[in-house]
C-alpha cells in the first residue's frame, strides 16, 4: 500500500504570511446572524491561540448573554457597552453619549497593538442612525490598519452605509427568509441570547 502523501495546508506554506493581510469584515442584513457568525469568528480564532476581544455598542450593559459565559471560558475580552437597543429612542443624546463611550474603547483597543482580532458588534447600527460619523470610524480604523496590517477587525449590524461596504474587504449579508418571531414565538435562551 503506497504511503499516505501529507495535505500541504495553506498555513504550513514558506509564503502564507506574505500572502495574508488583516480583514476589515462587515455582517449586515436583516437576517438572524450577524453576531452569531461573528462570534464563530472569534471561537476559531481563539482556538489558534489569537488574542481577541469583542465590544458590544447596544446591547445591555446590566444583562448577561450566553455568548459571555461561553467568549469567557475561552478567555475572550467582551465589553458590553450599550444602554439597550434603541430603535425607538427616547434620549438620542444618551445614545449618542453612550456610542462616542464605546467608541472610545474601541479606539483604545485597536491603538494598544494587543489584539489579533476584534469585533465591534452592533457598530453598523450606531453609524445607521447617525450616532457617530462613518467617515470618522473610517478615518481611525484606516489608520490603525497601517500601522498593524494583520489585525482583523468585525463590524455588524443592519443597513452598512456604501461606505463601510467599500472600505471592507468582505461583506456578508445575512437575509431573512422566515423568522420565527414573525409565527408569534419570542426569543429564545440560547439561540437569540
Amino acid at each position: 500500500m503506497p504511503e499516505a502523501k501529507e495535505k500541504r495546508y495553506k498555513w504550513r506554506r514558506g509564503n502564507y504570511r506574505e500572502n495574508t493581510k488583516g480583514l476589515l469584515m462587515v455582517n449586515t442584513g436583516d437576517g438572524k446572524g450577524k453576531t452569531t457568525a461573528a462570534l464563530g469568528v472569534l471561537v476559531r480564532a481563539a482556538g489558534r491561540g489569537m488574542n481577541c476581544a469583542i465590544i458590544q455598542f447596544m446591547k445591555s450593559k446590566t444583562d448577561r448573554y450566553g455568548e459571555h459565559e461561553s467568549l469567557e471560558e475561552l478567555g475572550i475580552e467582551i465589553h458590553t457597552m450599550g444602554d439597550g437597543f434603541t430603535w425607538d429612542t427616547k434620549n438620542p443624546a444618551q445614545d449618542v453619549k453612550t456610542s462616542e463611550e464605546t467608541w472610545k474603547l474601541c479606539v483604545a483597543k485597536m491603538q494598544s497593538g494587543d489584539y489579533d482580532l476584534l469585533v465591534f458588534d452592533e457598530l453598523v447600527y450606531v453609524l445607521d442612525y447617525k450616532f457617530l460619523d462613518v467617515q470618522k470610524i473610517l478615518g481611525e480604523i484606516k489608520s490603525v490598519r497601517e500601522g498593524q496590517p494583520n489585525l482583523h477587525i468585525i463590524i455588524t449590524g443592519r443597513n452598512a452605509p456604501p461606505e463601510l461596504v467599500e472600505a471592507a474587504d468582505l461583506v456578508t449579508e445575512m437575509k431573512e427568509i422566515k423568522h420565527p418571531f414573525h409565527a408569534g414565538i419570542f426569543a429564545q435562551q440560547g439561540i437569540e441570547f
